[in-house]
């Protein structure tokens, strides 16, 4: 088996692995089944990158998300890793493909969805691959009680009894110690196995303001703080509104958010990683994937559904180390905003029906056909031509995707791919009897390489074009002319969002969702929402204290410098908190001891309050120093 060590260095260019990467990764070579729990930016993906580059055969990913998947896969290929990944609206030419590679053993990393697992082309497929390891992405999916609970997750399971020697690995960065249990009974870990590394982030200070000004707030926190920044807003519109307010401001600030075209949200996207547009206003289809170390400020301008949702976003300031701020704002009307946006998250069963049944009238798919079936697809359209609530549909429409009935995306094909099907011999033969075509095949040949006959590659049409002088819709006519003389397969770009029908078209009422599990569903997502209600409006704790424990971790600290650490630590002293510190160095009274184990003694309390405490013990002769340490007197 290969060393760890030397995988993580010629493939990542690391000399040492972070925090508990190792111990994951140790446990997963093994052959536990094992569960990583590792915060926004806390390195998940090498806890099963590295060991299935050490072990002899194939790593199959599940991963919810196909932007998270093509993400994974393209940072892999860069490293010089063969990965692919097989999603909906693929061409059955391109799946062959990726499936005879996985087979072949010509991949090391072949992602899926949870919804891909119940196919029979996979299942076939999966029986001549030699897996070595099942790793389960966002697993937190998986829990009925977690936040983004996908029923297909549960089909899991039963690809390890496909597989039942081959340890899994799942991950996420947030998890309840109700949700980490769940984790592991439904994936059917062998023994408990959970590694977690402490949410607490030192660097990252938790604050929130009610606040009727939030736009004048807002604007002196991005002035006081400096430097690259996240705003957080629940809506569309208001993106556009706040990037709006702070540009006349003078500040560099961009909008994001799901309804824009890719390559809007691309160059949105890298604009704000270089620095050159240092402020995105965003909703939360923004920061999944996205690395950016020297993130100072992440804004929440409206309460976050969950505490889940706002541990992650907020968790995206300060991945270099340094002090960044999660700030939240809000207004007595957010709570009542929030509450009406919850009874829209979960309508009615006989809704999502309704909705289900317009949405096979509109696309026009018979009972029984669709199967697999891409349609260009913009919800707003949909909206008004049935007169639908717009929220509610998009709910609907999620909660269909999640029981895998049908999955949106936000386009089919972001780049334009080609494969040449045929060999170099009957190329030539075309050629000869084609001529027109040989300066179009010879500038790919020279661009692409020979690979274009063992796989799709990525292609532009215009830098074709300008090699040969012509025009982009010379080359796109050229292509597709070849492609319907069956000599390649050519897939042009598609970046308008896509509807695709998972399962053929069933009979509204057979669309199945158990009124027992759904109410449920929707009883812990309420309960979600009451807790991240109660961290805003409560005034009684610290921030980050009150986050760790929401997340199992009941014995954490004061952090010293959120907005209620800061409070506390102005105030004075009183002689009942005097009391309670002296009782807590009682042990240690006639003792030398160094001034960190008294500070450890007190831990309970903030620095600044210790500090205030400690120094009127020397200053009133209660500790002396003896040596390099101090003698706390009896009195």
């Amino acid at each position: 088996m290969r060393d760890i060590y030397d995988i993580l260095k010629t493939y990542w260019g690391y000399e040492q692995f972070r925090d508990i990467q190792e111990s994951i990764i140790r446990s997963v070579l093994a052959g536990n089944d094992t569960l990583a729990l590792l915060p926004t930016g806390g390195g998940k993906s090498i806890c099963f990158q590295v060991p299935a580059m050490a072990m002899d055969g194939l790593c199959l990913v599940v991963s919810p998300l196909i932007a998270l998947m093509r993400d994974q896969v393209d940072n892999l290929q860069k490293h010089g890793i063969p990965a692919a990944a097989v999603v909906s609206g693929m061409r059955v030419s391109e799946m062959e493909l990726v499936f005879n590679k996985a087979i072949h053993q010509k991949l090391k990393f072949l992602y899926v969805s949870p919804e891909r697992l119940e196919s029979k082309v996979f299942r076939s497929n999966l029986s001549e691959m030699k897996i070595a390891l099942l790793a389960v992405d966002e697993a937190h999916c998986i829990s009925q009680w977690g936040y983004d609970f996908r029923p297909p997750y549960l089909k899991i399971a039963d690809i390890r009894t496909v597989l039942p020697k081959i340890p899994v690995i799942a991950l996420t960065a947030t998890a309840t110690p109700e949700v980490v249990t769940d984790i592991q009974q439904k994936l059917q870990f062998h023994k408990r196995c959970v590694f977690q590394k402490s949410f607490k982030r030192d660097n990252l200070t938790y604050y929130v303001f009610e606040e009727e000004d939030k736009r004048g707030r807002l604007l002196n926190i991005i002035r006081k703080v400096g430097g690259s920044g996240i705003v957080y807003v629940r809506n569309r519109a208001k993106t556009q509104e706040i990037a709006e307010f702070l540009t006349v401001q003078g500040l560099k600030a961009a909008y994001y958010h799901a309804g824009m075209d890719a390559s809007s949200r691309d160059r949105c996207q890298a604009d704000w990683i270089k620095g050159t547009t240092p402020i995105i206003v965003a909703t939360n289809a923004f920061g999944m994937g996205i690395d950016k170390p020297n993130c100072r400020f992440v804004v929440h301008l409206d309460i976050p559904d969950s505490l889940e949702a706002y541990f992650q976003e907020a968790g995206r300031g300060g991945r270099d180390g340094n002090r960044a701020h999660a700030v939240m704002l809000y207004h007595g009307i957010d709570k009542m905003n929030l509450e009406t946006n919850f009874e829209k998250t979960y309508p009615p069963i006989e809704t999502i029906r309704q909705i289900y049944d317009l949405l096979g009238n509109y696309l026009k798919i018979p009972v029984g056909s669709g199967l697999n079936a891409a349609f260009e697809f913009n919800i707003s359209t949909f909206v008004l031509t049935y007169k639908l609530d717009a929220v509610v549909t998009f709910n609907a429409l999620s909660i269909l995707e999640k029981q895998g009935l049908i999955m949106m995306t936000e386009e089919l094909n972001a780049h334009s791919k080609l494969w040449v099907k045929r060999n170099v011999a009957t190329l030539k033969t075309f050629i000869v009897d084609n001529p027109k075509y040989e300066a179009i095949v010879d500038v790919l040949m020279r661009l692409y390489g020979g690979g274009l006959f063992s796989d799709y590659l990525y292609i532009n049409e215009t830098l074709l074009a300008n090699r040969l002088k012509i025009q982009t819709e010379e080359v796109i006519i050229a292509l597709q002319n070849m492609a319907k003389w069956d000599i390649m397969d050519y897939a042009p770009v598609n970046k308008k969002p896509h509807l695709i029908f998972t399962e053929e078209r069933i009979p509204s009422s057979n669309v199945f969702l158990d009124r027992e599990v759904y109410a449920a569903r929707k009883e812990a997502a309420r309960k979600r929402l009451t807790a991240v209600i109660q961290y805003v409006t409560t005034q009684n704790h610290c921030r980050s204290q009150r986050l760790l424990s929401y997340f199992g971790e009941r014995d954490s600290k004061p952090c010293g410098h959120c907005d209620y650490c800061i409070k506390q630590n102005a105030k004075p002293l009183t002689q009942e908190d005097f009391d309670q510190m002296k009782e807590c160095l009682v042990p240690f009274k006639q003792q030398d001891i160094t001034m960190d184990e008294l500070a450890a003694a007190l831990s309970a309390y903030s620095k600044a309050r210790v500090q205030i405490f400690l120094q009127w013990l020397l200053d009133n002769n209660q500790l002396i120093p003896v040596g390099e340490k101090y003698r706390l007197l009896k009195n």
